[in-house]
């Protein structure tokens, strides 16, 4: 009888979200964590929306939208940092990547 190979935590996790078709909404929910970690404007976001690459914030502040605005880029590219270190996101996933663009209403 041959023996079956022990598989980490990790691996069983990432093949049941898999499996149960879940990868694009945690990857959402992803992007929404590493929204609140890279602007610290948590307390300022009204509403949050992911679509093809562009992640839509409506802030409640014009003052805050503003400060945000010029640092669109490094916020775009700290978020996708944390999203590249996050086990939890699944990278190869063509309905919910990487952000691309950031829109602040």
């Amino acid at each position: 009888m041959a023996r079956k190979k022990a598989l980490s935590m990790n691996e069983v996790v990432s093949m049941y979200i898999k499996s149960m078709k879940l990868t694009a909404g945690l990857n959402t929910h992803r992007i929404f964590a590493a929204w609140d970690e890279a602007s610290g404007a948590a307390p300022y976001t009204l509403k949050r929306f992911f679509r093809d690459g562009r992640l839509y914030i409506t802030l409640s502040s014009s003052v805050v939208r503003n400060q945000l605005s010029f640092q669109a880029e490094a916020l775009v590219e700290k978020m996708n940092s944390i999203l590249a270190g996050d086990g939890l996101f699944t990278k190869d996933d063509p309905r919910v990547s990487y952000v691309k663009e950031l829109i602040l209403k």
